[in-house]
């Protein structure tokens, strides 16, 4: 069976010239934000990857198809396409999608998968998944993607619904580095820190791109996660953040939502509790974290 790829030109041209290029997930379009929010993240994440010089590849899979570098009409096709009508598609789902033509957004895992398929370095997103409160054995698919897949991803650490010390414990042993932007303490995505220590702190795009440079000089089949806070002027107080995600979490408990489910339902209820405070965090981090990557691509190239 052939496998369907289509690479848009204007990714296919900068990648075939090695200039920097930048990966960014659709979950986030279908599954993350309402419209037309989705819509107008996934546009200004773009636009924040072009002005840090570098050329961003949206990705999806669109009736089968992998697809790297959606057009802003498909952009707002899967934005307002109806509720369940696109998979949200990590490793297992992929292969369900492409073979019965369905659309689908990719997760961390799945995009990690389909930038390192074309050769795409790095990647940008909100936060990535991880190991749940109170479920140790519930383990995103993401930290083990981490660990055999050499992509670069760019985030402000886990979603802070997750429990961090065991999601650091599982990418310790995946063997995967935790970087910190201009940090050395793990970001808690609606908060700038905890109290949890990273691997290393890099302050510059070019010190971190000289770690991504290394693992690819290894030859090591493994990621590097680059942390990144939110910006200060829409950060959430920790303590605020953490009251609305035990009432959310409770909640989701009380109502039987679990897997793949409960990460949409908690960050929704969120929203609501901090009267859309959180939504507000999680947009300018993502728009931050897309230009971060940007500036690490560009300075990926030039070594």
């Amino acid at each position: 069976m052939p496998l369907e790829l289509r690479v848009s030109a204007a990714v296919q041209q900068p990648l075939a010239a090695a200039e920097p290029v930048v990966a960014l997930e659709s979950t986030l379009i279908t599954h993350g934000l309402p419209y037309p929010l989705n819509v107008e993240t996934a546009l200004a994440m773009e636009a924040a990857v072009r002005e840090a010089g570098a050329v961003p590849a949206t990705i999806a899979v669109l009736k089968g198809e992998i697809t790297v570098g959606i057009s802003e009409e498909q952009i707002e096709a899967l934005a307002q396409a109806p509720a369940g009508s696109a998979r949200k598609c990590s490793r297992r789902d992929l292969p369900i999608a492409i073979a019965l033509k369905q659309d689908g957004a990719t997760t961390v895992a799945c995009t990690m998968i389909i930038a390192d398929m074309v050769g795409i370095k790095v990647f940008a997103t909100g936060g990535i998944g991880g190991v749940h409160r109170g479920q140790p054995h519930d383990v995103s698919a993401d930290l083990l993607e981490f660990g055999r897949t050499p992509v670069a991803v760019v985030s402000s650490g886990a979603k802070s619904i997750l429990d961090l010390p065991l999601t650091l414990e599982v990418l310790e042993t995946q063997g995967v580095p935790v970087l910190g932007y201009g940090t050395d303490k793990l970001p808690a995505f609606y908060s700038a820190r905890t109290d949890l220590p990273v691997d290393q702190r890099v302050d510059t795009p070019e010190e971190a791109a000289a770690i991504i440079g290394a693992i690819d000089a290894l030859g090591a089949r493994h990621g590097v996660l680059i942390t990144v806070p939110v910006p200060a002027e829409r950060e959430l107080s920790a303590a605020a953040a953490e009251d609305a995600i035990a009432r959310a979490s409770e909640e989701a408990e009380a109502a039987g939502i679990g897997g793949k489910d409960i990460t949409p339902f908690v960050l929704g209820r969120v929203a609501e509790l901090t009267q859309g405070a959180s939504r507000e965090a999680n947009t300018a981090l993502l728009v931050n974290n897309a230009r971060v990557a940007g500036e690490i691509a560009a300075a990926l190239c030039r070594i």
